[in-house]
């Protein structure tokens, strides 16, 4: 998708030195995979000890002593 930005070309080249892109472009596809790979992480940690695994363990174990038991044929 074409865009048009006015970008500090100051900040574009240190964005480009940081990330070792050859293009402008890599430069701020890479930027912004990482901060949406950053927000998804601070999200997942705010969900941290909000939900109870409690019940869910046992259920785990369970499923996962079916799946390696040997099956009879």
């Amino acid at each position: 998708m074409r865009t048009t930005l006015d970008l500090d070309e100051t900040l574009v080249f240190e964005l480009m030195k940081a990330t070792k892109a050859k293009t402008k472009t890599e430069a701020i596809h890479l930027a912004m995979t990482d901060l949406i790979r950053r927000k998804k992480i601070e999200r997942l940690k705010a969900l941290s000890g909000t939900i109870p695994l409690t019940y869910v363990r046992p259920t785990l174990r369970a499923a996962e002593l079916r799946r390696t038991k040997p099956r009879r044929t």
